[in-house]
């Protein structure tokens, strides 16, 4: 590999399920080959990392249900990064499994629902496999 260049990105992002917005920092790396073969290597702290649209979770609460801004959104928008930073995941406090309560048991479904959805998809399933083998079985 030949070294290329390099680009520094800053990348917004905002969670979609606790809506926290922040920014990451990249440095990126463009190389080529002998066989002129492209590749990007992304930098986080000078450490390899996926790219940003590949498995990055919130900071905050720890989803994966992320969006992403235009570079500079944030700049543009201050408002919008104003939240203070979140407890990291490690620090969370952790409740003894004593204090969590039991969960609490789903009826069960009733029968005369499963046997009112249940029928008609049997009877609709038997109906296609006839009309499949009907034929075939003229044939022959």
């Amino acid at each position: 590999m030949h070294d290329g260049f390099e680009s520094r990105e800053s990348w917004p992002f905002e969670c979609l399920r606790c809506l926290y917005v922040w920014e990451e920092d990249y440095v990126v790396r463009h190389l080529t080959d002998d066989h002129g073969n492209e590749t990007e290597i992304w930098l986080a702290s000078g450490v390899p990392v996926q790219p940003p649209w590949s498995g990055l979770s919130c900071p905050a609460c720890g989803a994966y249900h992320l969006t992403s801004f235009p570079a500079g959104y944030l700049a543009r928008h201050p408002e919008l990064a104003a939240a203070p930073d979140p407890v990291p995941l490690a620090k969370v406090p952790v409740i003894p499994i004593k204090d969590i309560a039991p969960p609490v048991a789903r009826p069960p479904l009733p029968r005369r629902l499963l046997i009112a959805v249940g029928l008609p998809v049997v009877a609709f399933v038997g109906y296609e496999l006839y009309a499949y083998m009907a034929p075939i079985a003229h044939h022959h």
